[in-house]
């Protein structure tokens, strides 16, 4: 219709975590009035804040926070709820007249916002049935299964991954399709700006030590013991969590508190190096330092710009 602008690109910060992607995005927000859609799947759950980074309140900076919190941690975190819920809120604040901001490091959830992506089916009872055979015959034989039926989604899924095994098989199974047929595209469904944050390895691994001696000394044992009462255990997502896991089993008894903490860290860096990887393939993301002095005028640079929006 004559006279109706689109509306302006939405601004996406990934990266992988511990490089500072939400003071950015919060300061993002400031500058272009926006508003904050979280895309950090740990951070859907009620009570995960001090093991997940989940900014508080006071640090905000006043910006409106979207899709923290919503999830209870018996809860299983979806992705094509997300999708539907992403969007929805996207289009609210926009109805507004303001920005979106998208921030998190989950890469398929940011996809699943901002991408011509189609959510495969999903089915209980097939789900569960994969689920027992997984359970019964274990992930290095499921994994040879999918290997023999769709060598192309067994190079992108980790062979140790059995819950990424069980959904290829379960679609395959009720799609008659490969389960890579049905993985996203680098097609945004409307325009978008992608900034991502880059950093060294060796200060990033500095970076989480340091961040996992903050989760036990700011509370996080205590955290736990509290989601432990309101059912953590029954959540398939929630529980197995990087931190919360540890936690757990420090609370069982089944590892001290350095262990917890190292092992923590060890999976933290194995789960950073997977964002890279995931995130370091994608041509569209305008990648800055995450410590560069003038971070916010570039980004904001690159915003203006309309960044790499094909």
């Amino acid at each position: 219709m004559a006279g109706v602008s689109a509306p302006a690109p939405i601004v996406a910060v990934v990266g992988a975590t511990a490089t500072g992607k939400s003071d950015l995005g919060v300061a993002l927000a400031q500058a272009l009035r926006g508003e904050v859609v979280n895309a950090d799947a740990s951070q859907f759950y009620r009570g995960m804040d001090i093991g997940t980074a989940k900014l508080p309140i006071a640090q905000r900076g006043g910006v409106p926070h979207h899709l923290l919190d919503v999830l209870d941690v018996r809860d299983e975190a979806s992705v094509a709820a997300y999708q539907r819920d992403s969007r929805s809120v996207m289009q609210q604040i926009e109805s507004r007249g303001r920005r979106p901001v998208l921030v998190g490091g989950s890469g398929l959830y940011g996809r699943a916002a901002l991408d011509d992506l189609q959510i495969p089916p999903t089915e209980p009872q097939v789900r569960a049935a994969w689920e027992a055979a997984l359970a019964a015959r274990g992930v290095a034989e499921l994994y040879a299964e999918l290997a023999q039926r769709d060598p192309q989604a067994a190079a992108q899924i980790l062979p140790t991954n059995g819950r990424r095994i069980v959904r290829a098989l379960e679609v395959i199974q009720l799609t008659g399709r490969r389960f890579s047929a049905t993985m996203p595209r680098r097609q945004f469904l409307r325009p978008a700006v992608m900034i991502g944050l880059r950093i060294d390895r060796p200060t990033l691994h500095d970076r989480i030590e340091r961040r996992v001696a903050r989760m036990w000394a700011d509370g996080l044992l205590e955290e736990v013991r509290g989601l432990d009462t309101a059912g953590i255990r029954e959540g398939r997502t929630a529980s197995r969590a990087i931190g919360y896991a540890q936690a757990l089993a420090q609370l069982d008894g089944r590892l001290n508190q350095d262990e917890a903490q190292a092992e923590t860290a060890a999976l933290t860096r194995k789960f950073a190096k997977r964002q890279d990887s995931w995130f370091g393939a994608d041509p569209r993301i305008n990648w800055l330092p995450y410590d560069d002095p003038h971070l916010l005028q570039r980004a904001l640079d690159i915003v203006d710009s309309g960044g790499r929006t094909q």
